[in-house]
Formats: structure tokens, sequence, C-alpha cells
């Protein structure tokens, strides 16, 4: 899908705004402060049913406000909806004009991918990143993962309470032995995706990063030792789990590295190669979504001048290019977008200016490349 109009009413500072977009590439200028991120996070939200920047749903809701709405038109003419209240914490989701009562379905019919600065913790932070990403990509990619993710974590739920209530070791080995089944599934559903994903993965790395292709390799952590039964691992650690009071092991502790020489990637890559990493192993989670022919994915860049040269920014441009999805990008500068739209059309993107919360239409004109070319010199 393409996002063709999006709504906003009491958003962060974006207090009443309607927006047409390009269904294929999408750029919003303004300042920082200005309310170009809100615009990405709020399509997020619509997406996820969170923000990616913060847990306190009050804070997303306008000075003054107890409640904000959002809804979303796709190129199909099917209607999103999603407002929030504060003083009742009621979440209204509607999809065609019909209520609705789980932000997944939502999920079902908008998939939105984004890399911000704060995506470096998928190489920084720990294994709950990584594990996020990857199973966002199997929610849309391998549709049977969402049932099985949820059996598994209500089993390890009961698992858990057996462990530090310290039952008898008939209903700990029920509980055990259902475990063991459900890890196995999910496990073999992810480690078929991710392998996927890393063939994907080289196919763009060669248009963005072609100079450490080769050196690239991918670490899978299944969430227990490889060469051994799950069942037994518990059995071993049995002691270990009760001194803990939760399961030590499972798919739950599912890991994915990718290294380069067999080497962490992040302590040999500047940060721009880096985000041109990120780049890569988005819009190959992308390729994987779109072919999968449910929806398409929508993929936000927030501010895309950070890290990245010019040559990065051409470079990038050409990738995208080859993407059959939607982009949505934000900068600080028009002269930051200009590799990505001087070899296009004015009917392949759409240009808008953000500025207090407000958003207007904008367009390129000739004085605007000259600045660029007076930055270049």
């Amino acid at each position: 899908m393409a996002v063709a109009r999006l709504i906003t009413q009491n958003f962060r500072n974006l207090q009443g705004n309607t927006i047409d977009f390009n269904s294929k590439l999408n750029f919003f200028i303004g300042d920082n402060g200005s309310g170009k991120s809100s615009l990405l996070e709020a399509l997020f939200f619509l997406g996820h049913g969170k923000s990616f920047r913060t847990t306190k749903v009050e804070s997303l809701v306008c000075y003054h406000q107890c409640k904000f709405v959002l809804s979303v038109k796709d190129d199909k003419n099917c209607q999103l909806g999603l407002s929030k209240e504060l003083d009742t914490g009621n979440t209204l989701i509607k999809i065609d004009g019909q209520r609705r009562h789980r932000l997944s379905d939502l999920a079902k019919n908008i998939a939105i991918q984004i890399i911000t600065p704060e995506s470096f913790k998928l190489f920084f932070g720990g294994p709950k990143e990584r594990r996020r990403f990857v199973d966002l990509g199997m929610f849309h990619v391998k549709h049977q993962f969402s049932d099985q993710w949820r059996e598994f974590s209500r089993v390890l739920k009961q698992r858990n309470a057996c462990i530090r209530n310290k039952v008898d070791d008939a209903t700990l080995t029920y509980w055990t032995d259902l475990l063991c089944q459900h890890s196995q599934n999910v496990s073999i559903l992810r480690r078929e995706y991710t392998e996927n994903l890393f063939t994907e993965l080289k196919q763009w790395l060669n248009i963005l990063l072609p100079s450490v292709n080769e050196n690239i390799s991918v670490q899978f952590t299944q969430g227990w030792p490889l060469k051994k039964e799950l069942c037994q691992v518990y059995l071993d650690n049995k002691e270990k789990e009760l001194q803990f009071g939760y399961s030590l092991y499972g798919a739950h502790k599912f890991d994915v590295k990718f290294m380069l020489s067999k080497q962490p990637l992040e302590s040999h890559l500047s940060r721009g190669q880096q985000k041109l990493f990120l780049l890569a192993l988005t819009f190959a989670q992308s390729s994987l979504m779109a072919r999968v022919k449910r929806i398409k994915p929508i993929l936000l860049i927030d501010d895309i001048g950070a890290e990245l040269d010019e040559n990065s920014r051409a470079t990038l441009s050409t990738a995208i290019e080859r993407l059959n999805c939607q982009v949505i990008v934000t900068a600080i500068e028009k002269s930051v977008i200009y590799p990505l739209i001087q070899q296009r059309s004015v009917e392949e993107y759409n240009m808008f200016h953000v500025k207090h919360g407000e958003v207007l239409p904008a367009k390129w004109n000739p004085a605007d490349s000259d600045n660029v070319s007076e930055k270049v010199q």
C-alpha cells in the first residue's frame, strides 16, 4: 500500500493537518522541532500502536488537549483511523468505518518501517532490539508466526510461573515439554526468515555498501545451544533456573548479529557506513514484505542528512529507485535532499515545508540548486 492522505488532530504540535502524499517519494523539510519527526511518529503509531520516541502517551497530545486523532487513506481508498483519549485511556480503532478492537488489525493493513538516529541500537543495543526488527518482518512475511508467537508467549508465562512457585516436577515437566515444542516451531520460522533476509541483504549491500559486501556474514542464535535438545538444556539447568526464577533458554532468547570479517560489524564501520548498512538491511526487509503482496511496506527515514555525505545520498537515491514501496524522508535543509531528486521529474515526488507544526506544499526552484552548488564548493 501507499499512504494517499494523512489527517492529524492534536497529535504533538500537529494541531490539524491534511497531507496528500506522492505514492513514491515524499520530503518534509524544516528546522529541528518544527514537527517533521512528529509526522513520521503519527504514521508509525498507526502501524504499531505506539511511538518510536516515547512510552508516555500523554506526551503525544497537544498541550491543553485530552485526545488525539490520526486517520489515513491509502491508495486503494481504504480508511484507517485511530483516536486516543487521555482521560479514559480508551483507544478507538476503525477500518473503513468499522470498529476494531486490536491494534494488530491496523498492522495487517499498514506496514511501517523506520530509520532514525536511534536505529543504531540495532548494533549497540541488546538482543531485544534485533528480535524486534526481525519479528516485525516475520509478522508480515511469515503469516503463521503471529499465532505461534502468541502461543509460545502464553506457555512461557505459565512455565515461568511454575518456576517461581516451585511447583511439582510433573507440572513443570508438562509446561517444559510444551515450551520446547513451541520454541522449536518459532526457531524454525526465524531461521528460514533470517536466511532469506541475509540473501536479500546482499543484493542491497551491492548497491549501498559494495566495499564490504563480500565480507559480511550473519550469526544466528536460536536461544539455546545449537547441538543440544532444548529439553535436555532445561534439565541440565533446572537448579539455575529455580535460582533465577524464570526460563533462561528458549525462543525468547533469540539473537541475530551481522559480522564483518567475523568481527562485530559496528567496530569496523564508520557511522556513515553503519547507516548505509541499516538502510540496506531495512530495504532488504521491505523487499521481502513487498514480495508477499499482502501489503507493501512504507519506509520512513528521519533526518536523511545525518551521517550521510552527498555521495552516500546519491547512492541512496539509486537504491530508492529500485525499491518497490513508498518512501517518506525528513531533512533540515533542502540542499540535503538534492542528490535524491536531481534526476527525478516533479511527478515522482512531493515536497513539504514544516514550520511550527504546520505542513505546507513546497517546490524545488533554480535558486535551491544554486545554493547546493555554493555549499559543495
